[in-house]
């Protein structure tokens, strides 16, 4: 070869570079202040998600019931967002992710309407199975739009502002728990469930006036609707550069996983959450299974232990005079701790977060245990446990409450997320009905009786947390969902904090196309694990 076809081609490879370089930083406009807005309303579905997970733990205080009436109370609710979960998957794929969630805030509505009404046991279960499957319609896809519309930059941010809105909630059900406690009427329990309808009506209405998920519309094959969505969420006009090359990277994105995973019909679409293998830390299998189990550990961690029945937990150490001020305080921790997720999720991204935050967490967990079981009914140690249970949940706040939700909305691709993001929030609820189930049990005094001992198992599930964080976790900061998708092709978990984006789907060969589908269709990677 010739010194002028050398230079030639080094002139060509220095222009592609600049010119995936130029791609690469045009594919998302600066962030506005507008999108934090639109992201911030959209979080306010957890305030009524945190809510109604939270008023149950006063109502338990304030009534005298055996542990299985309590166990039924308690985890129905979940028992119907696990269904109401998986079934919002296929909705918003078919009428959209703004459609859905409004429909699941007026079944809530009608689930609490009959709550209030109810005077006996089967109306209240009734109602609170009905309001889960609205809860479950929210829960799955308000992570899924806010994962889609948020920018990258402060996605993780903006995500864990919906895990914010849950400790909101849970703290305004504490405060209202704590405001009614002395009332000798059925108002004592009416009351704290009836509030829950304005969480839920200021929710649909601030919808009617968001728009709708740019990638909802691409999956529809709409782009001209997509671009004017996307144009609305950016603050950058329709033909800017900005809105072509994102758009232009979504759509092939999603042009690229098609020719990887074709889709069927009904029941092909589900089972393509299922393709490929365990090896390859991009199949469709490998990232359900993250999800799914990633959305259990957060729920193996025990949270919902105190939060669920952590009244009628301190009720039982005798030595505290106000169980429900105690309820509170844990409440205000957790509220108050969640927003440092803020920063610390974009400064040290979601990976070393859920890795030390299951360190925090299991040494507390294990030393209010120790404290607890030596010395069960001594005021020195009753707040000595105290004090660990709060740090405990201070580390859950900042780091797997936000993270879990975060993760979720950025690990799978296009044609499955609304199915993908809604199998793990179902594994979410269905885990949270376990531990519903089986906690009255473990710690009532006419069954198991642990007490503080209870902490030992949340403690050793912790270790469990630690391991799978460790091997399992990819790092997704500051990428692109696109880019997410890429960076699980080419590395392991270990490794995802190394990757940086080197080029674009929109100028992606279309020989790797095939070699990748190649690769996918028989297991494996390059960097299998």
């Amino acid at each position: 070869m010739s010194d002028v076809e050398h230079n030639s081609k080094d002139v060509e490879e220095h222009h592609l570079s600049e010119a995936q370089s130029a791609d690469l930083a045009r594919i998302e406009a600066p962030v506005t202040f507008k999108a934090y807005m639109m992201c911030a309303f959209a979080a306010f579905g957890g305030i009524f998600f945190g809510y109604d997970s939270g008023y149950i733990s006063g109502v338990m205080g304030h009534t005298e019931l055996p542990a299985w009436k309590k166990s039924l109370i308690t985890s129905i609710l979940s028992a119907g967002t696990f269904f109401g979960s998986i079934i919002a998957g296929d909705l918003a794929d078919w009428f959209g992710r703004r459609i859905t969630i409004i429909g699941g805030c007026g079944i809530f509505i009608v689930g609490v309407i009959l709550q209030t009404a109810s005077t006996s046991l089967g109306l209240l279960v009734a109602g609170r199975l009905i309001a889960g499957f609205g809860v479950g319609f929210v829960s799955a896809i308000i992570i899924l739009y806010m994962s889609e519309i948020s920018p990258r930059k402060v996605r993780g941010a903006l995500v864990s502002g919906y895990q914010f809105c849950i400790t909101i909630g849970l703290l305004l059900a504490s405060c209202v728990g704590y405001g009614t406690q002395d009332r000798e009427n059925t108002s004592s329990y009416r009351i704290p469930i009836a509030l829950q309808m304005l969480w839920a009506l200021i929710l649909a209405t601030g919808l009617f006036f968001l728009p709708e998920s740019p990638r909802f519309y691409v999956k529809k094959g709409d782009h001209e609707k997509a671009a004017a969505v996307l144009s609305r969420l950016r603050g950058q006009p329709v033909d800017s550069d900005y809105i072509r090359d994102e758009l232009a990277e979504i759509i092939a994105n999603n042009d690229y996983e098609m020719k990887i995973s074709p889709q069927g019909g009904y029941f092909l679409s589900w089972m393509a959450c299922f393709k490929g293998g365990l090896r390859n830390p991009a199949s469709n299998l490998r990232r359900t299974i993250l999800g799914t189990s990633l959305q259990m550990m957060q729920q193996w961690t025990g949270v919902n232990f105190i939060f669920y029945f952590g009244t009628t937990f301190f009720q039982t150490l005798e030595t505290i005079k106000n169980p429900f001020l105690i309820g509170l305080i844990t409440t205000l921790v957790n509220v108050c701790s969640t927003p440092i997720s803020f920063w610390s999720i974009e400064k040290f991204g979601r990976r070393p977060l859920l890795i030390w935050g299951a360190v925090g967490m299991l040494v507390c967990e294990f030393i209010a245990a120790i404290v607890g079981t030596i010395d069960p009914k001594g005021d020195t140690a009753v707040k000595a446990v105290i004090s660990f249970i709060c740090i405990y949940i201070f580390f859950f706040a900042s780091t797997w409450g936000p993270g879990a939700w975060v993760v979720i909305g950025e690990i799978f691709p296009l044609p499955i997320r609304s199915r993908g993001v809604a199998l793990s929030t179902a594994s979410n609820w269905l885990w949270n009905c376990i531990i519903s189930v089986i906690t009255p049990y473990m710690v009532g005094e006419d069954e198991g009786n642990l007490g503080a001992k209870v902490f030992f198992v949340w403690g050793s599930l912790c270790c469990c947390c630690l391991v799978y964080a460790y091997f399992l976790i990819p790092e997704t900061k500051g990428l692109t969902l696109e880019q997410v998708d890429r960076m699980m092709e080419e590395t392991n978990p270990r490794n995802s904090a190394k990757w940086v984006p080197h080029s674009t789907y929109a100028g992606h060969p279309t020989d790797f196309v095939q070699d990748t589908k190649l690769a996918t269709t028989h297991g494996t990677s390059s960097d299998d694990l």
